[in-house]
């Protein structure tokens, strides 16, 4: 790598993703009080960028800045149920559940858990949903401890990099989804472990609005496609339970089926366009 700007790309999709949403924030002042939070704490993002950025840090600086767009992600999902306000906002389930039907010919997520109430299948799928607070931060972490810096990035950047695009779907175009719209699954479906253990976490920290594209999906295939880069074993080790991850989101009631879909499809598009963009940029950033 060259020695030119100090700044990765990542940096300037987030710097670029902030700016945005402390715009949107500000034109939705009357939707919620919260989003003057929301907006300087985005804008808030531009100096953490430039800090951890800045010449002279340590070994420990220096690794804490290759990985550090993985503690954003908490706060800035957070910050879309805030952005959206208490669940007032106009939806577009119903323009998502005609393509449903279009493609599907019916909703398989209020389908295949009445026609498969099967408590084994239940407990897996359900773990495999929840395995996602696992696999998002594997590779970033698996990778920067063992001090490949490299695949750290790389694992950052594909991630970080879909999570965002998936967040501006959920800004400008919001689908509750059918936890949302729907009556939850009862009885054998979600009597076992793994599924209270998924309701009591999303009771806690959920999103209105952020259905369309499934960014669980998303960046779970992006999680394996940078594993894979870095570790091929890694990678096929996270394979297998990121596939029953997005069977599950639809299974588990939290997903349409097209959200899925689409979302293995921006997990593996979306990382080969960044993949091409990062290689094609000039004056990227030396590990120094």
């Amino acid at each position: 790598m060259t020695t030119g700007s100090r700044y990765l790309l990542i940096d300037k999709i987030i710097a670029g993703y902030a700016v945005i949403l402390a715009g949107v924030a500000f034109t939705r002042l009357d939707v919620s009080a919260g989003n003057w939070g929301v907006a300087f704490g985005h804008l808030a993002m531009l100096p953490l960028i430039w800090l951890v950025r800045r010449p002279g840090l340590g070994r420990v600086g220096r690794q804490l800045g290759d990985i550090y767009p993985l503690f954003l992600l908490l706060p800035l999902y957070g910050a879309l149920d805030v952005l959206h306000g208490p669940q007032t906002r106009a939806v577009y389930d119903a323009i998502v559940q005609g393509w449903e039907r279009a493609i599907f010919g019916g909703m398989p997520s209020e389908e295949w858990w009445r026609r498969y109430p099967i408590p084994a299948l239940s407990f897996v799928l359900h773990s495999a949903y929840w395995a996602y607070y696992i696999i998002v931060p594997t590779p970033i972490l698996y990778f920067a401890i063992k001090g490949d810096r490299v695949a750290a990035r790389r694992s950052v950047l594909l991630e970080l990099g879909t999570f965002l695009y998936c967040y501006l779907w959920f800004v400008f175009f919001p689908v509750a989804g059918p936890y949302y719209v729907f009556a939850h699954p009862t009885g054998a479906v979600v009597d076992n472990p793994a599924a209270r253990l998924v309701y009591m976490t999303l009771a806690s920290g959920g999103s209105y609005g952020a259905a369309f594209p499934s960014s669980h999906v998303a960046a779970t295939t992006a999680a394996v496609i940078g594993a894979w880069l870095g570790s091929r074993k890694l990678g096929y080790f996270l394979a297998i339970p990121a596939l029953l991850l997005a069977i599950a989101t639809v299974y588990c009631h939290m997903h349409y089926a097209i959200d899925a879909v689409l979302g293995v499809l921006t997990g593996i598009i979306l990382p080969t366009l960044l993949l091409k963009w990062d290689a094609g940029r000039s004056g990227r950033v030396a590990l120094d």
